[in-house]
Formats: C-alpha cells, structure tokens, sequence
C-alpha cells in the first residue's frame, strides 16, 4: 500500500487548489453581501486544511508517477472532491441529505448538469455560481490544469493526462512537451469562455447570469440559475448565443489549438471528427422540425426551428439546457435527442458519450467486415484521414463499447430492481453515463432527480463518475491486476 502513498500527496495538492477555486464565489458573496458568505468559507477552510493534512503528511513519498497511478490519481480525484463540492450546499440549504449534496457536486464537476435542487432561483448567487464553477473546472478537467503545475514540485503529468483525456487516441501531443500541452488547452478553454461570457451578456443576460451559464456552457453541463433552464429567459438571442458556444465546446479543443499555432479556421472543417459532429447535429436539427411542424406541435417552421435547434444541440453536446418541455414532443423525438448524446460529441471536447470518432471507426470496421463477407482474404485495415488506425485503438474501442452497453444494462436492471419505472430508469442510466443531464419520465426536462431515492441516486452518481472517466480509468481499479507490484 505504501507504493500508492505518493497519489495521496498529489490528492492533497488538488484538493488545496480545489479549495482556492471557492474564493471567487466567496468574493462576491462578500462585495454582494449576499447569504452564502458563511457556507461558502466553512467549506473552502476544511477543503483547504484537509488537503493541506494530505500534502504535508505523504510529501516524504514524492516520485514520478507510473501509468496505475494516473489511473487512480483520477478516479480518487473524482470521487473526493465531489464530497468537498458538496459541503457549501450541505452547510447552506437546510435538510440536504449528504447523498443529494454529493449527487449535486457530482453532477457538476462531471458536467452532468443534473440537479435534485428546486427553488434555484431563490438561492444566493454566490451559491449558484459555486454550482456552475463545478462544472467549468470539471469541463478541461482540474488534472489537466495540474498537468501544468505538478512538475513545478517535481511530479511528473503525462500519466495524468492520458488518464483523464476523454477519446480513444491520447498520447497524440498537441506540443512536445504535456505540460505545455495543458496549458495551450487551458487558454483556448479561457479565450473561448470569455466570449461566451460577453455574448450573453449583449444578448441580454445579466451580468452575474452571463457567467453562471458561460460556466455551464462551455463545460457542457447544463447547471442553471433558474428552475426553467434556458426558458426563463425566452429570448431567441439568449438561446442563438447558446446555440453557438455549445457547438464550439463539442469540437475538440486541441483542433482550436492547432487553429491559432497555425492560423487557419479551415484546420477545424478539415478534422474528419469534427466535420460529421457538425453534419450529424444540423441534419438532426432540420429532420426534428419538420417532424415537429408534420406533427402539429408547432404551426410555423421558423418557430419549429428555434426549438429544435436549441434543445437537439443542448442534448447532443451533452450540455442539457432546456427551453421547453421537449417530453411533450412525439417520443420519436425526445428518444432520438437521447441517442445523438451518446456518441455525438469529439473527443477532447468537454461532452460526455462515446464521442464521434469512436463511431466513426467502429462503422468503418463494421463496413470492412461487411467486405470480408464478399472477398474473405482481402486486407483492409481501418484507415481514418488517410492513416491507418492501430489494432490496439480497435481493440480498446471495442473493449470500451462492451463495458459501456453491459454498464447500461446492469445500472438500468438495477434501477428498474429498485422501483423505477421503464422509462425514467433506461432514461436515467442513458444521460447519467453520457453526462447529459436530463433524460425522461420523473427525470424530464420539466422536472429533476430529486424524485429518485437514496440508492438510484447512487447508481446515477457512479454512472456519472464512470461516464466523465471513459470507463476504463474506472473499471480498471476493479482488476485484480492492477493492484499488483
């Protein structure tokens, strides 16, 4: 157990800067005067001293980290902050169960969006910008930050980054160097939120909403201030602004890297990814008005279109805004929104899903099997932007997709074992894993997951956590292997 020691110090670090991040909450409660002052300091003062007691004890061990730590650096990470998250929640709103606080945290720093809280248009705005700040930490990831600071103490990041990168191709290199790499990607994910930021501001939002929903849009999570989501505001240019920074934040952030080293927009239409992201979401947007205006539910095609365009996008990118109740639509519709979120979304952006490029190369394989049927002894490997993908990335996508369907199957029968009914439980698992938020039936776009009871709860908190992680970094602690020296 000692060889682990050294992930313990690192834990203690992250939970310091995690604790640090509740200052900015902190500093407008204070300038505001509003009443999360004293929940928000109690909870950034024990996460600080906590992490400080991790840091300072297990220093001693310090070491570069091998690939198994990485592994478990993430998924300990993951699994403790939400408890401090949590804590400013717990102290503030009164009989929040720990359960409730840590699903909420969870779902923030997973950029879930999924919420058990009603009346949050009644709470302080310190304490809703600390929800909508989870997700904006939890959107790039606070390791791949740590990435750029851990070799200032002399602990090596690269494992980190490989861990914790969502996508099937993660030791490509944006620059030679990862921390440098981290750090690219960080300014990106800042140059990007500022605009966001800006815009909703001109389109009509308060300043102090503009940065809630910045948060919950470039992380992809869906966080509001308001009960209604997106259509507290009903306001056209509110939900264009959205509309654009939501599809901005599905594309791969390294492909914006590589866009301003080289300074050439085209480098993001030229990524085979990013292009049938694009096509899939437009295609899907026009195919859900006409059968929106074919169905009656809308009398004009312009107004079909608005909220076609708004929710299909928000659902997905995996962000889960919602302008209206979308679970009035013929279920066609709703359903095939839940589809699009489980593979929609690029690798290296900050959706949840199985991402686009995973779908891509397991259709092209299929359509190679398909050949082999016709010519058996023909040779066709996988080829993706005119290079051959290795056997290996095959051979983890593959692995990936049968851990992904059979945690969809147990989670859902568990679910269903527990008092669910079909359609919230299947609905439940689908966005929980995908990290898209709302699903259907007693977790609708119109309600939330506070109808769930302790143990759904649970199985949907894990499902995010497993879901943000990509599985594998996941279930690979359960191996017997792993834990071996």
């Amino acid at each position: 157990m000692k060889h682990y020691l050294p992930v313990i110090t690192i834990l203690g670090l992250l939970c310091m800067i995690f604790s640090l991040m509740m200052g900015g909450p902190i500093l407008y409660s204070l300038i505001q005067g509003d009443a999360g002052l004293e929940a928000l300091s109690k909870g950034a003062l024990i996460t600080f001293v906590c992490g400080f007691f991790l840091f300072t004890s297990f220093r001693k061990y310090k070491r570069e980290l091998q690939p198994r730590d990485g592994f478990l650096l993430v998924t300990s990470t993951w699994t403790l902050l939400p408890v401090f998250g949590a804590l400013p929640l717990m102290l503030f709103i009164p009989n929040l169960s720990f359960t409730d606080a840590y699903f909420e945290a969870m779902s923030g720093l997973t950029t879930t969006g999924s919420t058990v809280l009603v009346g949050l248009d009644d709470l302080p705005h310190s304490i809703n910008i600390w929800r909508c700040l989870m997700v904006l930490i939890g959107g790039m990831g606070i390791l791949v930050l740590a990435v750029a600071i851990l070799p200032l103490i002399g602990v090596g990041g690269s494992q980190i980054y490989r861990a914790e990168t969502p996508g099937p191709m993660k030791d490509e290199k944006l620059t030679p160097r990862i921390t440098d790499t981290a750090r690219g990607l960080w300014i990106t994910y800042f140059v990007i939120s500022m605009a966001c930021f800006i815009s909703y501001g001109f389109a009509g939002m308060s300043w102090v909403d503009a940065f809630m929903h910045m948060c919950s849009t470039m992380g992809l999570g869906g966080f509001s201030s308001h009960d209604a989501s997106f259509g507290h505001f009903n306001s056209l240019a509110i939900e264009s602004v959205a509309n654009v920074f939501m599809l901005l934040a599905g594309v791969n952030f390294g492909l914006y890297f590589v866009m301003w080293r080289r300074r050439r927009v085209i480098s993001i239409f030229q990524d085979v990814e990013a292009r049938w992201f694009f096509i899939t979401v437009f295609v899907s947007v026009f195919v859900i008005a006409i059968y929106l205006v074919y169905h009656g539910v809308y009398e004009s095609f312009g107004e079909a279109l608005r909220h076609s365009a708004f929710n299909v996008i928000s659902i997905a990118t995996t962000t889960g805004f919602a302008s209206v109740d979308y679970a009035l639509w013929p279920i066609f519709a709703p359903i095939f929104m839940l589809i699009l979120c489980c593979f929609a979304t690029c690798a290296g952006s900050t959706g949840g899903g199985i991402k686009m490029i995973r779908a891509i190369l397991v259709i092209k394989q299929a359509r190679n099997e398909l050949l082999r049927c016709v010519h058996p002894h023909i040779i066709k490997p996988v080829r993706l932007a005119h290079s051959i993908v290795d056997d290996k990335v095959m051979q983890s996508i593959f692995a990936f997709l049968l851990i992904y369907i059979a945690t969809i199957t147990v989670s859902t029968l568990l679910m269903l074992v527990s008092g669910a009914d079909v359609i919230t439980a299947t609905t439940a698992v689908i966005a929980s894993i995908n990290n898209t938020g709302p699903g259907l039936g007693e977790v609708g776009p119109a309600s939330n997951y506070q109808a769930l009871s302790d143990f759904q709860t649970w199985i949907c908190s894990f499902l995010m956590l497993a879901g943000r992680l990509e599985l594998l970094s996941v279930f690979v602690l359960l191996t017997p292997q792993f834990w071996r020296r």
